[in-house]
C-alpha cells in the first residue's frame, strides 16, 4: 500500500552528521506518522524517531534525544532524519517507516534501508 525509499546513508567518522531522506508513495494517506528505526549486527530493530502527519507531535529514542531530528515535508512526501553528533554506537541500518500513529507499536510498512556507518 505504501512504498518507502532511503536514501542518505554512508561512512562518516565519530561527531560528524548525517541527513537522512526517505521518500514515500502510494497510499500514503493510510498511514499517516512516519519514522525511524534501527538495526545493528546481532540486535533487534529498535525504535529511533517518529513525526505525526502535520509535524506537531515527534517521539525520539531516549539514546538520540538532542541528537537526532525528524521533519517531513508533505509536498515532497519526504521524511528526513538530520543526525549530528554521531556515535559509534550508531551504526546500524536505517529504516524508514509508515504507520497510524507515532508511538512504535503502530508503523506498520517499512523501506529496505540505508546503511549509516560511524567510524571512531
Amino acid at each position: 500500500q505504501v512504498q518507502l525509499v532511503e536514501s542518505g546513508g554512508g561512512l562518516v567518522q565519530a561527531g560528524g552528521s548525517l541527513r537522512l531522506s526517505c521518500v514515500a508513495s502510494g497510499r500514503t494517506f493510510v498511514f499517516p506518522a512516519m519514522g525511524w528505526f534501527r538495526q545493528a549486527p546481532g540486535k533487534e530493530r529498535e525504535f529511533v524517531a517518529a513525526i505525526s502527519w502535520n509535524g506537531g507531535i515527534t517521539n525520539y529514542a531516549d539514546s538520540v534525544k538532542g541528537r537526532f531530528t525528524i521533519s517531513r515535508d508533505n509536498a515532497k512526501n519526504t521524511v528526513y532524519l538530520q543526525m549530528n553528533s554521531l556515535k559509534p554506537e550508531d551504526t546500524a541500518v536505517y529504516y524508514c517507516a509508515a504507520g497510524i500513529r507515532t508511538t512504535p507499536a503502530d508503523f506498520r510498512s517499512w523501506g529496505q534501508g540505508t546503511q549509516v556507518t560511524v567510524s571512531s
